[in-house]
């Protein structure tokens, strides 16, 4: 079963926005997977021996290994192997959470909905204010369009005064309004992803899409203007980027931008629609 199955049609446009942003989501949590991991370090604090390797139990340091491998073959692709580090790790210590989290995204790349949910709410038995635990079990959420619960784990990870994640779970919580048609929302929630860190090209393309939506068209331009003028211009950038200059009647932007759309991306479905004339689809 696809990820889209027995769900309300939604345009091509916003699916798009979606699995755009599911890629970043995914991609950051294994690319930080290990980060997310207990470290052991000095402490500042004078007259207070520091904390050293020495310090951390057996089990949770073999779990921490054995979790740190599983990121690393999940970033890669190797599903299986990931799969087989994280059991390995929970052997070491049943109650390390961090592999608990990484087990429900493999389940959910694997589409096994019932396990990535069990994986994730273990994740939150063992720390109920674990943020990373709130952002994974949110985007599981919305992914199954359970958006009232999506939005509800989402503003818990936000709570956690030390959550060091707060872009990305704005971006992806952005998303989700969308998918859920809550608008005005989502550009209030990309808003804040795009002004914590306005160099992330999903966070700007979404926050210019919606504006460009809702008329906005300067709004739009301005953001988007930034990403294609940067080395991080595809072709959903450039086709939106088309779109708002011809709103705006710069027919000589609109004409530069449709001209690196045919010759970088001729294949895309960007440039077929823009060679039809479907401005409005």
């Amino acid at each position: 079963m696809t990820p889209f199955a027995n769900r309300p049609p939604r345009s091509r446009t916003v699916q798009a926005l979606w699995l755009l942003s599911m890629v970043l989501a995914l991609a950051w949590l294994a690319g930080c997977a290990s980060s997310q991991a207990p470290r052991v370090s000095a402490s500042p604090t004078p007259g207070v021996e520091p904390i050293t390797a020495s310090d951390e139990p057996p089990a949770v340091r073999r779990a921490r290994i054995r979790y740190e491998l599983a990121a690393s073959y999940y970033e890669q692709g190797q599903t299986t192997v990931a799969l087989d580090e994280i059991k390995l790790s929970l052997q070491a210590d049943p109650n390390y959470a961090p592999a608990y989290i990484l087990r429900g995204l493999v389940y959910m790349r694997l589409n096994d909905v019932a396990l990535a949910e069990e994986s994730f709410r273990r994740a939150l038995q063992i720390n109920p204010r674990d943020a990373q635990a709130l952002h994974s079990y949110g985007l599981f959420a919305c992914e199954q369009a359970r958006y009232v619960q999506a939005d509800e784990m989402f503003n818990q990870a936000l709570a956690v005064p030390t959550y060091g994640g707060r872009a990305r779970t704005w971006l992806v919580q952005g998303v989700c309004q969308i998918r859920a048609g809550k608008l005005q929302d989502a550009e209030a929630t990309l808003a804040r992803a795009y002004e914590f860190d306005p160099s992330n090209p999903i966070a700007a393309y979404n926050l210019a899409s919606l504006k460009h939506r809702r008329g906005d068209s300067q709004g739009a331009q301005f953001i988007i203007r930034r990403v294609n003028n940067s080395e991080l211009a595809n072709a959903e950038t450039l086709w939106l980027g088309v779109k708002v200059e011809r709103q705006l009647n710069n027919d000589v932007a609109a004409a530069q931008l449709a001209q690196q759309l045919g010759r970088r991306f001729p294949q895309s479905p960007q440039w077929a629609a823009y060679q039809r004339g479907a401005f409005n689809e």
